[in-house]
């Protein structure tokens, strides 16, 4: 089994039935990904839900996500430091550097739709929807 953190944009491709989305998620149902996520990550994909479909919207798509085997990890002290330094470093959007110091932290690859992640392959394995 393989670990994968997800990126809010990931979730969204599976939301707007965007290429790779679905595949994601199927494979974690399988069983042949360990899925990861930041809670900064979850709370983007729920107000990016929200400001584009509404309340009721962002509302049903957590109680989805909520289904699926993701594990949700909180931001403690050194998380947050890690996506401190990875924004001082690389200037990548505070909330993506979450998701890449997850990454780092539980080695594995980030999986993502926002190319901005580019930027740090040389950190960590990311792989494009």
């Amino acid at each position: 089994m393989t670990r994968a953190v997800l990126d809010a944009s990931a979730i969204i491709s599976f939301f707007e039935d965007r290429s790779g989305g679905e595949l994601l998620v199927a494979d974690g149902l399988a069983g042949k990904n360990e899925l990861l996520m930041s809670v900064v990550n979850w709370g983007e994909v729920y107000y990016s839900m929200w400001r584009a479909r509404g309340q009721d919207s962002a509302r049903r798509v957590a109680a989805e996500i909520s289904q699926f085997p993701i594990q949700i990890v909180n931001a403690d002290f050194e998380l947050t430091k890690s996506a401190a330094e990875l924004h001082a470093r690389y200037n990548l959007p505070y909330a993506d550097c979450f998701a890449a110091a997850l990454s780092m932290t539980w080695n594995a690859r980030l999986v993502t739709a926002d190319r901005d992640f580019e930027k740090i392959k040389s950190e960590i394995e990311v792989q494009f929807l």
